[in-house]
């Protein structure tokens, strides 16, 4: 009988992301394992929402 292959669960998370500023924010949330999945208009035109996902750590 063989396992089936191990799925990757995933956490999720948005954050504004003020264009200014944004590369440092980005590579802020990269260094913490966080990948940008998708950049949105915010509520301002100065302003964008950024949906971010990693891999969701093991709960034992």
């Amino acid at each position: 009988m063989t396992d089936a292959p191990k799925r990757t669960k995933w956490e999720y998370f948005t954050a504004p992301v003020l264009s200014h500023v944004a590369q440092q924010i980005l590579n802020n949330f990269g260094s913490e394992g966080w990948e940008l999945i998708q950049l949105a208009p915010g509520p301002n035109p100065d302003t964008l929402v950024g949906y971010f996902k990693r891999p969701a750590e093991d709960a034992q």
